[in-house]
């Protein structure tokens, strides 16, 4: 485990490296990045931004797309993969928002997780960047990956368990910035076959570099 300064150090370095956190899906209304996460299960973040400009372009409101036939959705929606799930989600989620949350996206754990398709992920990512709820720890295969490699965790591979010991150990209100920089850092840096470790801000603070050279 890293101690309490090496985590203050790892935090300053990325956010030094890093000093724009912030979800890389394009996105203008709180309901659009609710549906671009679900797009991109599996899927990259490129990929949902090519696609959603058609997409909220048909469907320009929540009642529209709460209205929508999941077929004319899965065309929309197609090249990202999973599509049917994915489409059948997204118009279930806005009959849900519209029917139950008066056209909101809620800004609670317990609420958001009632919506199909959204997990916790999803969830804190929302309290994040929407509500910035303090704490808020989006735990994706970057943040896994990295966060084991780093020594922050002991092992861990499920994200639920990776998020409770994130939110030890991180302070509340760097959370949510910390694990948009694990993505950015993970997609430049930290490679999951091949990662830079020589080119590396946090190759001194980092247990994978320290077996590596032992």
């Amino acid at each position: 485990m890293r101690t309490s300064e090496q985590i203050a150090e790892i935090i300053r370095l990325l956010e030094a490296e890093y000093p724009e956190a912030m979800c890389t899906l394009d996105y203008r209304k709180d309901y659009e990045l609710l549906f671009s996460v679900r797009l991109a299960a599996q899927c990259t973040d490129a990929r949902v931004n090519m696609i959603t400009p058609a997409l909220f372009e048909r469907f320009p409101t929540l009642e529209s797309f709460a209205s929508a036939e999941v077929e004319e959705v899965e065309k929309y929606v197609h090249s990202c993969g999973f599509y049917r799930a994915k489409a059948r989600d997204i118009v279930a989620s806005a009959k849900l928002l519209t029917e139950s949350y008066g056209g909101r996206v809620p800004d609670k754990m317990e609420d958001l997780l009632k919506l199909p398709g959204v997990g916790r992920k999803t969830a804190n990512l929302i309290l994040g960047d929407v509500y910035k709820v303090p704490g808020s720890t989006v735990v994706d295969t970057h943040c896994i990956r990295i966060t084991n490699r780093l020594g922050l965790v002991d092992g861990l591979k499920d994200p639920v368990k990776i998020e409770f010991e994130l939110r030890r150990l991180l302070p509340p209100d760097k959370s949510s910035d910390f694990c948009h920089r694990m993505v950015l850092h993970g997609r430049a840096v930290c490679d999951a076959r091949k990662p830079n470790c020589r080119g590396c801000i946090l190759n001194s603070l980092c247990k994978y570099c320290e077996d590596s050279e032992a």
